[in-house]
């Protein structure tokens, strides 16, 4: 129980990516790493954090420290019909492990009863928030196919391509196991972008909404960024189905790449801007060309 509440408050207390923080928590374990993040017990020297660090990360942490109330943040999520993931947990999602920064914890809300799929029956869909009919088309072809495959259809709830994904994978779902899983940047008590909260609603019907980010904390570009590693970490194939450039959605491919799974990109016009970025992705030979739910099959079959 020390484990679990002690998880819950560094979710709080250090930001996705926290390299200080997560030496703290490898070295000595949630429960000490908090206490000495909180001035609970004295600092002491680490082999892999230099004193100087320290001195600044606890500088860095000192603001939260007082707004700390895990037990609280565990009974608001509990009354929004959800609960508190860690490692060990039956229903701690495996993909996580691969993750060399892994959630130190994961909010959920939704129907945890019917778990979460392994990687292997998962695929994630992203792409721009300003999508094309041609992209939306798409998404809404490869997301319904996959979902009457029993796979499971991972996003991030945003407009565009994420909630094509989500929309698609509700309609063709086969109720056997979670149709779609959304990966929030913030807490779990509102639905960002709130447009889309009767979406979020549906998905918790027989799926679930995560963060790896206590009820009340705000959605920043950082923490999207961190978001999609939980996304690509959650889904054997990443698939990016329209980006600008340089998309957010090109970084969940990284993160993909980054942990040995698949990638893959639809190609578009050469005219859409909303294209270069999954024609960059297969230029820089880091994706597989893909055109309909069967190639993605194939690709986590593989």
């Amino acid at each position: 129980m020390n484990d679990r509440i002690a998880r819950a408050a560094l979710t709080r207390l250090f930001e996705p990516g926290d390299r200080i923080g997560r030496a703290l928590v490898g070295r000595l374990g949630a429960y000490a790493a908090l206490r000495l993040a909180t001035g609970a017990q004295p600092v002491h020297t680490l082999p892999d954090v230099r004193t100087e660090e320290l001195a600044d990360a606890l500088k860095r942490w000192a603001p939260r420290v007082p707004e700390l109330a895990p037990e609280k943040d565990l009974a608001t999520i509990e009354r929004l019909g959800g609960g508190f993931l860690t490692p060990g947990d039956e229903h701690w999602p495996e993909g996580m492990d691969d993750l060399p920064d892994a959630p130190y914890g994961l909010w959920y809300r939704g129907n945890i009863d019917n778990g979460i799929p392994a990687p292997s029956q998962c695929v994630a869909l992203t792409g721009s928030r300003d999508s094309t009919s041609y992209g939306a088309s798409i998404t809404g072809d490869m997301a319904y196919g996959l979902a009457q495959r029993g796979i499971c259809i991972v996003s991030g709830l945003a407009y565009g391509i994420d909630a094509h994904a989500h929309r698609a994978a509700l309609a063709g779902s086969t109720g056997e196991s979670p149709a779609t899983l959304a990966v929030l940047a913030g807490g779990l008590d509102r639905d960002y972008p709130s447009g889309n909260a009767d979406l979020a609603a549906a998905i918790r019907g027989n799926g679930l909404t995560l963060s790896e980010l206590p009820p009340g904390t705000a959605p920043t570009r950082y923490r999207f960024l961190q978001r999609n590693r939980i996304i690509a970490a959650l889904a054997g194939v990443t698939c990016v189905v329209e980006a600008r450039w340089r998309s957010g959605a090109l970084n969940t491919a990284h993160h993909a790449e980054t942990i040995a799974r698949h990638v893959a990109a639809v190609p578009g016009s050469v005219h859409s801007a909303n294209s270069a970025g999954c024609h960059r992705l297969l230029k820089e030979g880091g994706a597989v060309l893909v055109s309909d739910a069967a190639d993605l099959a194939e690709l986590l079959a593989g």
